[in-house]
């Protein structure tokens, strides 16, 4: 049965909502304006040092008290608007869910896959913050509204780019070239610009060569690129270098790949048509509509405002939830089915928000023998403190259960299922002594995370995840393109990435002699195989660490393609 629009069963429930959520919003609003003015972002203080020194206490005075007596005026209202709001949350089903339709099947799904048994899948996880600005600026991010708009808007223009393949013909070629490997020529900029000092984000003009996705169609010709005299940029680290026209000073540091080393890269951008898109931290409903409105001409199926509110269960004071789970999952295919699932076990500051598991059945289309072809995608955020590790290792056992139930519930006999994939937040990395026990959670025995060597160790080429708080507007990260070539240079990359947590009481000795130094990756893009189609075969084709958002979040998004072809009998 498909998924309705609204969270609520009734129009009059939703639209009694709507009027208690209207009434608690202003007051809601001047509360987080008197935390935000009196928290300023390290731009917004370096930008202030040649003002009068004066001014900035004048504003934080005057600014608190007149947002303080506003807050005091509008609370009776939001007092009345939570008596009508909070009962409601009961009959409430926890995600918003967006459509854009009337859509054809052939945009909904794979056709390529029903002719041929085979496509790519792309997917990509981020942490974006979007907090409401008073308590975002906590983590050095400021301006949530803005920077929604941003973040949406970069997204939509690295996803909507058109896929380009290109082959180089030179007598010195080894063999095929692939799109990763393909140089390109792109214009370089550095000005920054935008909120916080931000780079002007890509134009839709700009590609980057890459695979077809599952989404997009398989006959696309090969180009034979032309010899230039323009400068070319290559935005994959990991790659080859070749002799070009450009000036060296553009090009990434270079190293070859090891043996049956994974395909990886450091981008400036966003896969082109990336077909399943997880974001945490959405916890603000403006931004969220902001994030919607400009992802939905790229993805058909939105699920947003993730999780639960109030007391949850009902008639339980201790669990209430001011802020739902900050989930936000954006497909190119139909949903079929989806599940959340609110972890019990919060404590501290992370109770306040209904974090949890979301769990989806999507429609990709049908195989060769007209049998439907499904795929499963889960992303989840997981609890924050550090020390924290039992805590975590519970909610790894929940996410576990959750999942297995979640598909023997709504698998189907005449289904081929190609993929399995988990993302998200996970608050704990594969090198501190701190996170042991995360590290050696059965989960990994399930899912297989292609950036991990065994428990406790990374693979080489690996980059973590988490950047630095107090760093984001320095000059070497406040771009994409400067991002990107910080974190692709180690003794940069320390700077500014997040190092591995110490046990307490235990110096902390890292890394090992002859080990490159990685930092904290606590963004994952796990698959699994053993739950998909026997008739089915998974290739993985390329990790990728996207700094496309430099200085508007504190974390590194992810992306992960897998290559599924079904096997002949």
């Amino acid at each position: 049965m498909a998924l309705r629009a609204s969270p609520f069963p009734y129009k009059f429930v939703s639209g009694i909502h709507a009027i208690g959520w209207a009434l608690i919003v202003p007051c809601f609003w001047y509360l987080d304006r008197v935390i935000a003015v009196c928290k300023s972002t390290t731009k917004e203080r370096s930008e202030r040092q040649e003002q009068e020194c004066y001014l900035h206490p004048l504003q934080v005075f005057f600014g608190s008290i007149t947002f303080f007596l506003f807050f005091l005026l509008t609370a009776p209202l939001a007092f009345l608007g939570f008596l009508l709001w909070a009962p409601l949350q009961a009959c409430r089903r926890p995600f918003s869910y967006h459509r854009v339709g009337p859509t054809s099947a052939e945009k909904e799904t794979n056709r390529g896959f029903e002719q041929t048994g085979k496509a790519s899948f792309t997917f990509a996880s981020a942490n974006l913050c979007l907090l409401p600005d008073g308590l975002a600026r906590f983590n050095n991010l400021g301006h949530t509204q803005h920077r929604a708009h941003e973040i949406g808007q970069r997204i939509a223009e690295s996803v909507g780019r058109p896929h380009v393949i290109i082959t180089v013909e030179s007598p010195s070629s080894c063999g095929p070239v692939s799109p990763s490997d393909s140089i390109i020529p792109r214009p370089c900029s550095d000005t920054d610009g935008g909120m916080e000092g931000q780079s002007q984000p890509p134009g839709g003009h700009h590609s980057e060569p890459t695979e077809s996705s599952a989404s997009s169609d398989d006959a696309q010709e090969p180009l034979t690129e032309p010899s230039s005299s323009k400068p070319n940029y290559n935005e994959n680290s990991n790659k080859q270098g070749r002799s070009d026209h450009g000036s060296p000073s553009v090009f990434l540091p270079k190293r070859p790949r090891l043996l049956d080393e994974e395909p990886w890269e450091v981008s400036a951008f966003f896969p082109a048509n990336i077909d399943i898109l997880c974001l945490e931290e959405v916890f603000d409903k403006r931004a969220a509509k902001k994030l919607t409105n400009k992802l939905k001409p790229l993805f058909g199926h939105i699920l947003y405002d993730v999780g639960v509110y109030a007391c949850q269960p009902p008639c339980r004071c201790s669990a209430f939830k001011f802020f739902n789970s900050g989930l936000f999952m954006a497909s190119r295919f139909p949903v079929l089915e989806a599940q959340y699932r609110c972890f019990p076990n919060s404590c501290g500051e992370d109770a306040l928000a209904a974090k949890g598991l979301l769990s989806t059945k999507v429609l990709i289309g049908q195989n060769q023998k007209k049998k439907k072809v499904v795929g499963y995608f889960n992303c989840t955020h997981l609890h924050a403190p550090e020390g924290d590790g039992k805590i975590r290792c519970e909610q790894l056992d929940m996410v576990t259960r959750w999942i297995r139930d979640f598909e023997t519930a709504h698998k189907q006999p005449d289904e081929e299922v190609v993929f399995d994939v988990l993302c998200g937040d996970f608050n704990f990395d594969n090198c501190s002594p701190d996170d042991v026990l995360e590290q050696n959670h059965s989960l990994f025995e399930d899912y297989r995370d292609p950036c991990r060597a065994e428990a406790g160790k990374e693979k080489p080429w690996v980059i973590g995840t988490l950047l630095e708080q107090p760093s984001l507007y320095e000059d070497d990260v406040n771009s994409p393109e400067k991002l990107q070539r910080t974190l692709v240079a180690e003794e940069l990359r320390k700077q500014y990435i997040s190092p591995p947590v110490a046990r307490e009481g235990v110096p902390l000795i890292y890394p090992e002699p002859g080990q490159p130094w990685i930092g904290r990756r606590i963004d994952y893009i796990l698959y699994r195989e053993t739950s998909i189609s026997k008739l089915c075969r998974t290739e993985l084709e390329e990790v990728t660490f996207i700094t496309q958002l430099a200085g508007l979040t504190d974390h590194i998004p992810v992306g992960l393609r897998l290559k599924v072809g079904l096997i002949s009998i």
